[in-house]
């Protein structure tokens, strides 16, 4: 498999008015990722690219000194072969921010997060990564 943009991840303190705003643009609720106390992701997609989605994160907990400003978090790119990648990178002098790790203890998602050269944040996810489709939280059902 090779790489492809999975999502473009922005903090937010107020989902439901980020999920009315990107309904304005014409996007639409394309899954969810329910990480329990610590926080709601929603991803929201154009109807004709369900895979490529906008990553809303409202964080209800963090970590100490985890970034929880509003805005742009990180690019996120889907590529296939962690471990294989991490290998490369590692030979290659690229320092990891996040070792690998499964986010929310889900098996089925391993990720870690390592910085272009000019300090952007890029989240590389082992696999394909369809889209979460935990069901909505009742807050958001009637959003």
């Amino acid at each position: 498999m090779g790489v492809r943009i999975a999502h473009v991840n922005i903090r937010t303190k107020d989902l439901d008015g980020s999920i009315s705003f990107y309904r304005l643009l014409g996007l639409d609720i394309a899954g969810c990722l329910a990480l329990g106390e610590e926080a709601t992701v929603v991803y929201m997609a154009a109807p004709d690219a369900p895979d490529l989605t906008i990553e809303l994160v409202a964080h209800h907990t963090a970590p100490a000194g985890f970034d929880r400003r509003p805005g742009t978090g990180h690019l996120a790119l889907a590529v296939g072969d962690l471990d294989e990648l991490l290998a490369r990178l590692d030979k290659a002098g690229v320092e990891l921010e996040t070792p690998p790790y499964h986010p929310g203890d889900r098996d089925h998602l391993y990720v870690c997060f390592v910085q272009d050269p000019n300090g952007v944040r890029v989240e590389l996810i082992d696999g394909s990564f369809p889209t979460p489709q935990d069901p909505l939280p009742p807050i958001l059902r009637g959003v």
